[in-house]
């Protein structure tokens, strides 16, 4: 949407531009060309600043709506950039009024942008690893939003990490995500999952949401080539009383089992 609103806000000051001082095609091309750049340089410029006020040395307790808004924005300019047409099945299955975990398997970084952008009224906010969150402006506004790193090389702060999330969805600050491959398969075999993820839903007495992505692995090969079509799957909502009577490793291969049937076969269903 936003990349829509700059091209129009770029095509309304070039048609201006045009009405008093005549058509010139260098001109014009010009003069559109860098209204959008501007606004986006501008779009950047905003979000730099509200980075330098957001601490990152300890946990939020209230979501900072603006950060919010910041991500999803990201996210819609990412994917509408990249060219990604997402389709999205059994949404209508992911719990309203509630905050829950979401557990999806991991083929690509734009995994974690389709759905901010496609399940934005849901409030997910990730679970990442710590370079990540070190990125210039985008970490200290995912931050603000209830993003978290994750240090897997240390189980103490890993467990740090996993304690704040689940307070996270006790205290309704946001939904949480995770990928408990615990980083992007570079096949199309998925990596074994690691159970400690899913003691956040555990410690917080929330549901499980549990989804499957296909095809978001095309979407650096056809970087501004080609669409990318990517098909995204909610499959189980596991509610919160059958989370906390399953292990950690119960719930870790049920989950694998189920994202693993859905992506060998797809079921052909009506995206939303």
């Amino acid at each position: 949407m936003l990349i829509i609103l700059f091209l129009l806000i770029a095509l309304a000051a070039t048609a201006i531009y045009v009405h008093y001082a005549g058509f010139v095609v260098w001109k014009v091309l010009l003069l559109f060309i860098g209204c959008f750049v501007a606004l986006n340089l501008l779009c950047i410029l905003f979000w730099g600043i509200v980075a330098v006020f957001i601490p990152m040395s300890k946990p939020i307790t209230k979501q900072s709506w603006i950060c919010r808004m910041g991500c999803v924005s990201f996210s819609s300019i990412a994917c509408g950039y990249a060219w990604v047409r997402t389709h999205v099945y059994g949404m209508d299955k992911l719990p309203s009024g509630e905050r829950f975990l979401f557990v999806c398997n991991h083929r690509s970084s734009f995994d974690p942008l389709v759905v901010m952008n496609k399940l934005k009224k849901y409030n997910i906010s990730f679970i990442s690893k710590i370079s990540n969150m070190r990125i210039p402006i985008a970490g200290s506004v995912s931050y603000g939003a209830g993003f978290l790193p994750i240090d897997r090389e240390n189980a103490r702060n890993a467990l740090k990490t996993i304690v704040t999330a689940a307070d996270y969805l006790v205290k309704g600050i946001c939904s949480v995500g995770i990928y408990p491959e615990g980083t992007r398969s570079r096949t199309n075999e998925m990596l074994p999952f690691h159970a400690g993820s899913f003691k956040i839903a555990q410690r917080a007495g929330a549901p499980l949401a549990i989804a499957s992505i296909r095809g978001s692995e095309q979407i650096k090969k056809n970087l501004f080539l080609r669409p990318t079509d990517v098909y995204l799957d909610i499959l189980e909502v596991v509610p919160a009383d059958k989370v906390r009577s399953m292990s950690t490793n119960e719930l870790a291969e049920y989950s694998r089992n189920l994202i693993a049937g859905s992506i060998a076969h797809p079921a052909e269903r009506a995206a939303v």
